[in-house]
């Protein structure tokens, strides 16, 4: 077994919530970067981005989101300018321990998984959101809901059902909208690779706020979707969940895209053992090595 080098757990650089990325934090796997970051951590980082009135693109890593940046050159584009990239998949995190990186089941961020603390964060900050994505009627019907579980939630939204070439006069209502709006927080639902490449033609023309890109997030808010249950994505079982209840739709992403990532795993693993080499740990002092970072990486080491 591959082990996360040591000096990613020592207890002098596992300082709680700052601004800037630790890099031991920011990895490749599967031919992707992203970063092991915890969603109080994100929040913490897009406080500080909204304080100094700074832009910020938050987006997320998934193996079907790997498996585009190997096909679209501008969802590569996105991925490389994104300023943070959580890990929006248990399998992806999973296997990145299994290369010796230094992740845990609580590096996993996705929507669904952080929206409560999301929406007393934002009410607390007092922070402005606007939603664009969904279709015509489902960002309302969402919006209600975050509106009845979280009163006083300032949100504003858009349906992602226009032309989004940059040139277009839909596209230019929808930026105009947003702007007029003057939100701290963007979230983008548009569906991979739409809303990213969305984000990459038009964030500049947004005001200084931080972009979320989150997939189908206000369909499950708006019961379009059923969302997994949260011990299914806990478990990594969130895929077989939504391949289930939509196999024609699903089947390439979840049966087929994966097998394109064979070689970056391949990969990953020569890495990952010349890494191990070069340490020269024997097996015994690596199950030693193994067992202190699990201990380090813990509830405690981490001040929650």
């Amino acid at each position: 077994m591959f082990l996360p080098a040591r000096d990613a757990f020592s207890p002098e650089v596992r300082q709680n919530f700052r601004m800037s990325r630790r890099p031991e934090e920011r990895v490749e796997v599967l031919g992707g970067a992203m970063d092991l970051v915890r969603p109080e951590e994100v929040f913490h980082f897009v406080a500080g981005r909204i304080a100094a009135r700074e832009p910020a693109v938050i987006a997320n890593h998934n193996l079907h989101s790997l498996y585009l940046i190997g096909k679209n050159a501008r969802i590569a584009e996105f991925y490389q300018t994104s300023d943070l990239i959580e890990i929006d998949s248990t399998p992806l995190i999973l296997w990145a321990r299994i290369v010796g990186r230094a992740s845990r089941r609580f590096h996993r961020c996705t929507y669904l998984d952080w929206r409560d603390a999301f929406w007393a964060r934002a009410i607390e900050e007092n922070w402005k959101v606007f939603f664009v994505g969904g279709a015509p009627g489902v960002a309302e019907r969402a919006a209600a809901r975050i509106q009845a579980d979280w009163p006083g939630a300032q949100l504003a939204t858009h349906h992602g059902y226009f032309d989004a070439a940059p040139d277009s006069p839909e596209n230019q209502a929808v930026v105009e909208a947003i702007n007029a709006y003057s939100p701290h927080i963007v979230l983008v639902g548009m569906g991979m690779p739409r809303q990213e490449i969305w984000v990459l033609e038009n964030q500049a023309r947004l005001g200084p706020c931080v972009t979320f890109t989150v997939g189908g997030a206000f369909d499950y808010e708006a019961g379009v979707q059923r969302s997994a249950p949260r011990w299914m994505g806990r478990a990594g079982l969130e895929w077989l969940f939504r391949l289930t209840a939509d196999p024609r739709r699903l089947f390439s992403r979840y049966c087929v895209e994966p097998w394109h990532l064979l070689g970056p795993a391949v990969r990953d693993l020569a890495r990952a053992a010349v890494r191990q080499a070069a340490a020269g740990k024997a097996p015994d002092a690596g199950h030693a090595e193994r067992r202190q970072a699990d201990a380090l990486a813990g509830p405690d080491a981490l001040g929650r």
